[in-house]
């Protein structure tokens, strides 16, 4: 086709994208390749480019379609997009409008769960260290499930077999197809939120891979590692794990073996409770045998035999430790006593009364003061004198000092 007059670059990027979108085998294509140059946009939209090993395909995914793909496409895998062919007018490039992506070669649903198993273990999620214990007798057993099929059945029966005075509390739950995830997360969220059970089953019997897709989620499988109360997962699959198996606190392989695993068998308490019974009572037994022979023993000493000889003997070492207790007291008093003579002694040598004995004596002034010095009185001063046996008052009538 002729245009008649010069086209502007939008009127021209316009027109081929209406021959596109008018196209019925574009409107609804169906492309392999590999991804590369993958964007998640904060939007929510996809940017991706598919690529062969000669030529490559520009491709958006808009976010209504991206929240139905139940895996995250990656750079170099391998998918199989549907959609339409068309033109962005502002830069004249045509594209793929994806609203469908399967992956080449493996289900998304495989991808979806190994994507999902990936990112809960790097948060620590499958770590044993935080499992919690299973209570080992408990008294209330929550149950998530069906309340119409048979793992609900199995469970009641075991659990009534094994140890009748359980309560279970069974919540019903959807366990397959829309709802259940949702469902299944409210069962598990009821039980922590009101306390109404000490260990919780979350599971259902066999199925296929979309049947135990809700026990694969990320929900369910967060609910599960968020419950207080511990968790065990029963979904009915011998060979391979669902997510809800490796985060929860322990795993059975059907139904019945989450009952087997939840309460004790009575026989067998029966039995601990006899062993343990019969344990005491020859624990007890052995006690009383020795605190008899220890009375025995007690009743044949002197002291009960001859109550007379033993006061007399402890009479005795009364009398001696008296008699030891007296002669140490005088030794202690004798030595106490020297040692007061001596320092008597000493203290009388130094006694200034002693000296005056002597024919010495003290001089004392009118007010008290000892004349040590000519210059302490002047003359006509009257002084005291005292001799070792009274004192002299006298005036002084001359002072003669002394030359040196």
């Amino acid at each position: 086709m002729r245009f008649p007059a010069p086209l502007t670059v939008s009127e021209l990027n316009g027109y081929i994208k209406e021959l596109l979108d008018l196209n019925p085998p574009l409107t609804e294509v169906y492309v392999k390749g590999e991804i590369s140059n993958f964007k998640a946009h904060s939007s929510g939209h996809y940017y991706f480019t598919l690529k062969d090993d000669s030529s490559s395909l520009k491709c958006v995914m808009f976010r209504s379609d991206a929240y139905n793909v139940p895996f995250k496409p990656e750079n170099g895998m391998k998918i199989i997009a549907g959609g339409r062919i068309s033109v962005f007018v502002r830069d004249g490039a045509y594209q793929l409008y994806v609203n469908d992506i399967q992956p080449d070669g493996i289900g998304a649903m495989y991808i979806a769960v190994e994507q999902l198993k990936k990112k809960l273990e790097a948060e620590g999620l499958f770590d044993p260290s935080r499992k919690k214990d299973l209570p080992k007798i408990p008294a209330r057993v929550g149950v998530v499930t069906s309340p119409t099929g048979a793992a609900v059945r199995d469970i009641i029966n075991v659990t009534g077999r094994r140890f009748p005075f359980a309560e279970i509390i069974v919540y019903p739950a959807l366990v397959q197809g829309d709802g259940a995830i949702e469902s299944i997360v409210r069962g598990i969220e009821y039980f922590n939120r009101t306390g109404n059970a000490d260990v919780l089953i979350v599971g259902r019997g066999g199925g296929s891979v979309e049947d135990l897709w809700a026990f694969n989620s990320e929900k369910v499988a967060r609910a599960v590692a968020s419950s207080r109360i511990p968790v065990i997962s029963a979904v009915g699959h011998e060979t391979d794990f669902t997510v809800c198996d490796l985060v929860a606190d322990r795993r059975a392989p059907t139904p019945s073996a989450a009952a087997e695993i939840a309460v004790p068998d009575t026989a067998e308490l029966k039995q601990k409770f006899n062993n343990l019974v019969q344990r005491e009572a020859t624990l007890l037994f052995a006690k009383i045998k020795s605190h008899r022979e220890t009375l025995l023993r007690l009743s044949a000493s002197r002291a009960i035999t001859s109550p007379m000889n033993t006061i007399a003997d402890r009479r005795m070492n009364v009398l001696n430790l008296s008699d030891r207790m007296e002669r140490k007291t005088v030794s202690v008093l004798e030595a106490k006593k020297a040692c007061l003579a001596q320092s008597a002694a000493s203290l009388n040598a130094l006694n200034p009364l002693a000296v005056l004995s002597r024919g010495y004596s003290a001089v004392f002034s009118e007010k008290g003061h000892v004349v040590k010095s000519v210059k302490d009185v002047a003359k006509g001063d009257r002084v005291r004198m005292k001799l070792s046996d009274g004192e002299l008052v006298a005036e002084t009538v001359e002072i003669n000092k002394s030359e040196k």
